[in-house]
């Protein structure tokens, strides 16, 4: 049974992981995160959860207005074949939430450690990132030093890719094919 929103939060405390909630009406889409800008702290992520040909399954999370071509993963992650978005079932049977509330703290669920997660470096390097809590009604922030306690917490190790770097190499790629 995957925790709720109240029981993640109370986890969080229970092991010492500073957090702010924030609570707001549900966010569905970046867009909608962005009307709340100036209340909330910290760079606010998106997150995509993917699955490659063999059925391994991936968080890839980055700052909310970053851009990500998916073919540019697949070399760094050892993908096998192409990656695509998970269905809303895996979502909800390895990481416990639905569509829309899709996140970095939805690993508590994922127990037996079946999601890699990857993180764009820049992240880690913030003053505070915002993750919804398990439910897209709440946004909580947290110190990078937070969100490693929590990795270590539930087992999970980040794979920490500079994701501008991989878009770059990406366009590099097609200026030679082009040229």
């Amino acid at each position: 049974m995957p925790l709720t929103a109240d029981a993640l939060l109370a986890l969080l405390a229970e092991n010492d992981i500073p957090a702010e909630t924030f609570h707001h009406p549900p966010l569905h889409t970046v867009e909608e995160s962005k009307a709340l800008r100036g209340v909330i702290p910290g760079v606010q992520t998106k997150n995509l959860f993917l699955r490659d040909g063999k059925k391994n399954l991936y968080l890839v999370t980055l700052a909310e207005d970053a851009v990500l071509n998916l073919k540019s993963l697949r070399a760094p992650l050892g993908a096998r074949g192409g990656l695509s978005f998970a269905s809303a079932n895996l979502l909800m049977e390895h990481l416990g939430v639905m569509p829309g509330s899709v996140t970095l703290l939805a690993l508590v669920n994922d127990a037996e450690k079946r999601v890699r997660v990857v993180l764009d470096a820049s992240l880690m390097q913030a003053d505070a990132v915002g993750c919804h809590p398990l439910t897209n009604e709440r946004t909580t922030v947290l110190s990078p030093a937070a969100l490693s306690a929590f990795f270590s917490l539930t087992g999970h190790e980040p794979v920490m890719l500079d994701l501008d770097a991989l878009l770059t190499v990406t366009e590099a790629e097609k200026q030679n094919a082009a040229g």
